[in-house]
C-alpha cells in the first residue's frame, strides 16, 4: 500500500460538488492499494501513520501525532499512487489492485483508524473527486509498505 500524509490545517473533498468530507487541522492522507497488498500491510499503515510525529508541540519541535495533537483525519482512495512510469510518458496502472479489492482494504482502512478514536472523514471510492487543502508547513510524507522493514 502507498499512502501521501499531509499535515494540513484544513481539508475537503467534494463528489459533483457536494463536499462528502472535511475536516480541520489533521491529516489529509492519500491511500493506494496496490497488487499483492495484504491485511500485513493495511494493519501496518494502521499503526504507523495515527502515530507520525509530525505535529508541533509545545516547543515548536515536530514531536506529536495527529492522536496528541486531538486531530482527524481525511482519507481520500487515490489508484494513481500505484501508477508505473518506467516506459514511455503515459502511466500504466496495472500495479494497482482490482477495484473490489481496493474499496475493501479503503474502507477497512478507514474502519481501523476511526477504531482509534481519530475522526474521519473520506472522498467516495472510485469517484471523481476534487480535493482543496491547506497544507501546513508544508509537512508532506510518502509511504510505501513495500519498504517498510516491518510491513
Amino acid at each position: 500500500m502507498k499512502a501521501v500524509v499531509q499535515r494540513v490545517r484544513n481539508a475537503s473533498v467534494s463528489v459533483d460538488g457536494t463536499v462528502t468530507g472535511s475536516i480541520e487541522a489533521g491529516l489529509l492522507v492519500y491511500l493506494g492499494v496496490q497488487q499483492g497488498d495484504e491485511q500485513k500491510d493495511l494493519d501496518h499503515l494502521v499503526q504507523k501513520i495515527p502515530r507520525l510525529r509530525i505535529f508541533r508541540d509545545s516547543e515548536e519541535k515536530m514531536n506529536l501525532s495527529v492522536i496528541d495533537a486531538k486531530g482527524s483525519m481525511l482519507i481520500v482512495s487515490q489508484f494513481t499512487l500505484c501508477a508505473d512510469l518506467s516506459k514511455g510518458n503515459r502511466p500504466s496502472f496495472n500495479p494497482a489492485a482490482d477495484p473490489e479489492t481496493a474499496q475493501k482494504m479503503y474502507e477497512l482502512f478507514i474502519s481501523r483508524i476511526r477504531e482509534l478514536g481519530i475522526p474521519v472523514a473520506s472522498g467516495i471510492f472510485g469517484a471523481h473527486m476534487h480535493v482543496v487543502y491547506e497544507n501546513d508547513g508544508p509537512v508532506t510524507i510518502i509511504y510505501d509498505t513495500k519498504n517498510a522493514k516491518n510491513a
